[in-house]
């Protein structure tokens, strides 16, 4: 299990809590391409009462069917509502205004309907505030936890927007979920092995999208496992040294940057059945912390 927790994380829970009061709709930027591991269970958590829209971010590199399926699941939850966009299309994001307001109900017609943007680090927040606000407001960067503290925004539609940091939280207690996170680049690639999330996230791959992956790099077979896969990428992107040995972390490298760039095509890392009940996870994080206490009073 991956676990941190900066301190500016610990900060912007803390001005969550203070100003979800007087908050109307909740809006959650999430991933299109892998929407449950870039869910934020601390903030389903804390604005569990709350309407939410989920936004998903980066609809053009995901798959468009799954991206449906995933849509139509979020629909069908209490008080949600789910919209795929693009957020460098204006046409798209006006769509936005108005689904708040849907979702807000009992807000007056002569108020403005108070939105909370959240969401994890790198899934395009701050380009969906940007575009919605028709101006640069938020600063964007490839990099995770750009945005360091709340912003109040104004958009058009009558709609008053509180931006939020990035925020990840303690624990990622679903692996599968870790190595996604780091393969899209919400989780900085220090934070895992390079070559450990490529040859994991390969095998994700070649089970979903083997064509689409041999066509990009040109091979007949993609290998039985996912470091025979990278290998072979490696091996046709100039990461063989001499003496024909295989340089993994080049292969990595090509594997990573063609799926945060979509030069893959539209994929989907997951599916509504990936999701792993609560419950489950808080089995396996009882049973980790038992052998944990186990090892801890035998050494």
């Amino acid at each position: 299990m991956l676990g941190w927790y900066p301190g500016h994380m610990h900060k912007a829970r803390r001005q969550i809590n203070e100003t979800l009061p007087e908050i109307d709709v909740v809006i959650e930027v999430l991933d299109a391409r892998l929407p449950y591991s870039s869910s934020n269970p601390m903030l389903a958590e804390l604005t569990r009462h709350k309407p939410t829209l989920k936004i998903l971010t980066r609809a053009d590199l995901a798959d468009p069917e799954m991206t449906r399926v995933w849509t139509e699941h979020f629909n069908t939850q209490g008080d949600t509502r789910a919209l795929a966009v693009v957020t460098t299309e204006s046409k798209q994001l006006k769509r936005i205004a108005g689904a708040c307001r849907e979702l807000a109900g009992h807000v007056r017609a002569d108020r403005d309907v108070r939105v909370m943007v959240m969401g994890i680090p790198n899934v395009g927040k701050s380009t969906l505030i940007n575009g919605l606000a028709g101006r640069v407001i938020a600063k964007v960067g490839n990099e995770p936890a750009v945005t360091k503290r709340q912003q109040k925004i104004r958009i058009s539609g009558g709609v008053a927007l509180t931006d939020t940091p990035g925020v990840l939280w303690p624990r990622i207690e679903d692996q599968a979920s870790a190595y996604r996170l780091a393969a899209s680049g919400a989780i900085r690639d220090t934070a895992l092995e390079y070559t450990d999330v490529a040859t994991t996230i390969a095998l994700e791959l070649v089970a979903r999208y083997p064509k689409a992956l041999k066509q990009r790099y040109r091979l007949e077979t993609l290998g039985e496992t996912g470091e025979e896969f990278v290998a072979a990428i490696a091996a046709k992107r100039g990461g063989l040294r001499s003496g024909g040995e295989v340089d993994l972390h080049r292969g990595a490298e090509v594997l990573l940057m063609d799926l945060r760039s979509g030069k893959l095509g539209r994929l989907t890392l997951e599916t509504p059945d990936d999701i792993i009940p609560p419950e489950v996870l808080a089995e396996r994080r009882d049973a980790e912390q038992h052998q944990q206490t186990g090892e801890d009073a035998s050494s």
